[in-house]
């Protein structure tokens, strides 16, 4: 190891023992004596009722059905069964694995007493079916969500996101994991797959003295639980043969991160990074510890060979603001069996696993978000209340256009920062406040060149990420994913183009309302599966929601490509003649183009000393010489004609 990596490591597992609670509090739940006793379940599969295929662009969509229903699940031997309410009546909810490319209409029923929404965390959603917050089920009515599935292959989730509730209804069991599998990726590296490929879904909760769930209605700042679940056991083990496994991690819990170890005794055993929240890596990343917070997914390669007969410990050390129990340092066990019975898929980790296209544009917009609370406040993102609709909408980027933000976090407390719809790219990770105790100043190296929907704000700490607004228009959430933070305002807007006349619930003709009437949840009465398949799905692939992704995101960055050296001519410019006349001011400023894309023109409106004048550049003039001298003025006084 090269001694500037290995100072790295030193330096980090010292913050990592600094960010560690100072003293363990008593555990609030009851004793738990089962530790490891109890097999890791696994959720099974969910089946589609019928599929249909649109007979223009061959795409299949098939079609679900999953009924929000409460139901009694006992966590601790001995003691009253806990009463929840999951999708179908399990917790976690079914797993869906879904080949990418094929649609899917997923009705969700609400046989529940609370109000629900569905969010498909990670998905390329258009907006009437991603769950907005206040796109809400009744009790007794049904939702048909769509979606696209053309991400490439990754781990997403699926979770309610019901105003004001949310952290309820997820404490409830209202969460489950949906896998989009790219078959010709899968194939080409050769990872374990099959009943090696284990998904672990990390929850945390309080239990009452009689072995139900804790009511947290009333909790404002966090609920960090004290017993730790794992696809809805307590401390679970799983049997392993001595080869490679592939684990796909998602913290399910409402507020606690897990900094997670593989331990053999008092050793930690390495294992290796291979995708993240936007699916695959550019390359595995070896590490000891892995850090994850609310919402976030990553995918670990554990090679058990060599270490038959020995039972290895995944461990946790509480980090953060985060509230450290007595007795909560351990996860589930892994027991390693004496053979392999099944070698497939157990080769060499491939060096490059695939290339990721990072967007490669300047960003047009720069914006600091600081996640904060006040004394007597409502959790809000720049002083902004969700609860106040006239600030929600914070930014409005174009469509297919990049912005860089710094996210800050304030006051003592982590925030898991997350975008709807978009990926973003993790830049840069510094302290908050000099003043305040001392955050992280690096980026973990698994995060560096992963694609993220979340970013991890530990306690004063502010990172800095890239996002490209596609690939759909529309108006999107951006919350803190610590959910008791999100049910009390911590959550803003953004809207991908204006929508005219937009106001909550009218429509608009498109896709862009997340309230739009035409989706929003109705009576159930049943499910006709003959309709279904006749009209319902017809409907559906009708309305075009989801082209051919390849080609519409081609489409976007044709366009802003057409005109990118006129705007980076312009630009410099601007800034040229601001630096030899600081009272020039910028009044107006546009471009025009042509319908049929060929000409363009960019303009802006000057002001100096009272005087105005518009200035034009053609990108004729660009296109005829690339090596354009930066220093030459505008013409001025030029209309496009006379160019």
């Amino acid at each position: 190891m090269h001694f500037s990596s290995l100072l790295h490591h030193l330096l980090a597992g010292v913050l990592a023992a600094a960010l560690v609670a100072a003293a363990s509090s008593p555990r609030l739940s009851p004793a738990y004596t089962d530790t490891f006793r109890f097999p890791l379940p696994i959720p099974p599969v969910k089946v589609p009722l019928t599929t249909y295929t649109d007979p223009s662009t061959g795409v299949p969509i098939d079609f679900y059905s999953i009924t929000i229903t409460p139901f009694s699940k006992s966590f601790f031997p001995g003691l009253s069964p806990a009463s929840l309410v999951g999708y179908d009546g399990q917790f976690p909810g079914p797993l869906f694995r879904i080949q990418r490319g094929r649609q899917t209409l997923i009705r969700f029923v609400n046989s529940g007493a609370r109000v629900a929404s569905v969010h498909l965390h990670g998905s390329f959603t258009r907006a009437p079916w991603d769950g907005w917050t206040a796109d809400l089920l009744q009790p007794g009515e049904f939702k048909d969500y769509y979606y696209p599935n053309t991400a490439g292959g990754r781990t997403l989730w699926y979770h309610d996101h019901a105003e004001g509730v949310t952290t309820l209804n997820a404490y409830a069991g209202q969460v489950g994991m949906y896998i989009i599998v790219d078959e010709g990726v899968e194939a080409r590296l050769g990872l374990p797959k099959g009943r090696f490929d284990v998904p672990l879904i990390l929850s945390s909760y309080f239990f009452t003295k009689d072995g139900g769930i804790s009511d947290e209605s009333m909790e404002r700042t966090s609920t960090y639980g004290d017993t730790f679940t794992v696809n809805g056991q307590i401390l679970p083990h799983l049997e392993v043969e001595p080869r490679k496994y592939r684990f796909r991690l998602l913290d399910a819990a409402v507020s606690r991160t897990f900094n997670l170890t593989l331990m053999d005794g008092t050793q930690a055993l390495p294992f290796w990074v291979i995708a993240s929240d936007g699916g695959f890596r550019d390359t595995p990343v070896k590490t000891t510890s892995l850090m994850i917070s609310m919402a976030e997914r990553w995918e670990i390669i554990i090679d058990f060979a060599g270490l038959s007969g020995k039972n290895l410990t995944l461990a946790h050390t509480t980090i953060f603001a985060d509230t450290d129990y007595v007795g909560s340092d351990q996860v589930m066990q892994f027991r390693v069996g004496p053979r392999v019975t099944d070698n497939s898929n157990n080769g060499p980790l491939p060096a490059k696993l695939v290339e990721i296209d990072f967007p490669t544009d300047a960003p047009k917009v720069e914006r600091t978000l600081n996640f904060v609370r006040n004394i007597g406040q409502p959790w809000t993102i720049n002083g902004k209340p969700w609860m106040d609709p006239m600030s929600r909408v914070i930014a409005k980027p174009q469509l297919g256009t990049v912005e860089k933000y710094t996210f800050r976090g304030t006051g003592g407390w982590s925030h898991p920062v997350h975008l709807h719809l978009v990926d973003m790219q993790l830049l840069s990770r510094m302290v908050g406040n000099p003043n305040q105790k001392p955050g992280r100043k690096y980026l973990e190296e698994y995060e560096k060149g992963a694609i993220k929907d979340v970013a991890l704000l530990g306690d004063n700490e502010m990172v800095t990420v890239l996002a490209k607004f596609v690939p759909y228009q529309g108006v999107y959430m951006i919350h803190c994913h610590n959910m008791v933070h999100e049910d009390f305002s911590m959550m803003a807007a953004f809207n991908i183009t204006s929508l005219e006349n937009f106001g909550y619930g009218n429509v608009t003709g498109g896709l862009e309302d997340p309230m739009d009437p035409r989706f929003s949840a109705k009576s159930f009465e049943g499910t006709d599966i003959e309709q279904i398949q006749s009209v319902v799905l017809p409907y559906y692939s009708s309305l075009n929601a989801y082209p051919e992704p390849q080609q519409l995101l081609q489409h976007i960055d044709d366009y802003w490509h057409s005109s990118t050296a006129i705007k980076l001519y312009y630009y410099d410019i601007l800034r040229l003649r601001f630096h030899r006349n600081p009272k020039l001011r910028v009044v107006q400023h546009g471009h025009l183009q042509d319908v049929d894309h060929r000409s363009q023109h960019q303009h802006a409106v000057l002001e100096h000393d009272g005087n105005s004048r518009t200035d034009w550049y053609s990108r004729a003039n660009v296109d005829s010489n690339p090596a354009i001298d930066h220093k030459r003025p505008l013409r001025k006084g030029k209309q496009p004609a006379e160019l």
